[in-house]
């Protein structure tokens, strides 16, 4: 199967509103946002704003500062503690996965064979989690083996439809961490994973500076912000009670679904 290609053309202010709502929801429940907005995106038969993506993530960033903003400005008045450390540890593997296999996962984002695939890993992780039960670490308890554990699920969730909360919060519920203190780290670990993308997407925009630049629709880059960051707030609250309920199978449901009706459509077409 070739990878589908798109067809750019102006985005309209409802298609702006409607994948700033998929990225806001996406990013932190545990149905893989990048999947989800190719999936958008080839719906809507449109190609890769990089402002757009710029502006969306940035609104996704909003949603988890704002919740756990006692945490993050703990790290901030005082940087040179444990838990910076451990989110440092975290975010190695997806550094270095995302600068080897770039292009590889470039070319995974246009295969919807593989996208179906990452649906159906990401379906049966989440099985796994609500399996789990001997979570008893806190917070500081974390190691640095634990943290490196959990930065490997998450450089496994760089592949198109392979969630990054779904594995990561697996993972730290894997290696006993209670499932409140699990949901906090996996969603600080966010921050960092969300700025290397911001920093990605802000160099291929100096790049092609002047092609992106040419025609701007501040009204979409506006609406898009704000949905993207009221999606994504809810998005984190709806989260934090799922997971300490062990409710995430249902998601799991879903992206099997999503999986089996992909496979139906490339059968047919």
């Amino acid at each position: 199967m070739e990878a589908y290609e798109l067809v750019n053309y102006d985005m309209t202010l409802l298609q702006a509103i409607i994948l700033g709502i998929i990225q806001g929801l996406t990013e932190f429940l545990p149905v893989s946002s990048s999947g989800h907005l190719a999936l958008g995106q080839y719906g809507f038969n449109i190609g890769n704003d990089m402002l757009f993506t710029l502006v969306v993530h940035i609104g996704t960033l909003v949603p988890v500062v704002v919740v756990f903003w006692k945490d993050v400005w703990a790290l901030i008045r005082k940087p040179f503690q444990k838990m910076t450390y451990l989110l440092v540890v975290a975010s190695l593997p997806i550094a270095v996965t995302g600068l080897l296999l770039r292009n590889v996962v470039g070319e995974a984002f246009g295969s919807l064979p593989a996208l179906a695939a990452g649906f159906v890993v990401t379906g049966t992780i989440l099985l796994i989690s609500d399996r789990i039960k001997k979570t008893k670490k806190n917070t500081e308890d974390i190691t640095y083996f634990d943290a490196l554990c959990i930065g490997a699920a998450q450089a496994v969730a760089i592949f198109p439809g392979i969630s990054r909360s779904g594995s990561t919060i697996t993972a730290a519920l894997a290696r006993g961490i209670n499932r409140a203190d699990a949901a906090k780290f996996v969603f600080l670990m966010s921050i960092p994973a969300i700025l290397g993308a911001l920093l990605v997407e802000t160099i291929g925009l100096v790049r092609d500076y002047d092609v992106v630049m040419a025609d701007i629709n501040f009204a979409n880059l506006a609406a898009g912000l704000f949905a993207a960051m009221v999606s994504g707030y809810a998005a984190v609250k709806f989260m934090m009670a799922a997971i300490k309920k062990a409710k995430l199978r249902y998601f799991a449901f879903y992206v099997l679904i999503l999986a089996i009706a992909i496979g139906v459509y490339l059968l047919a077409f």
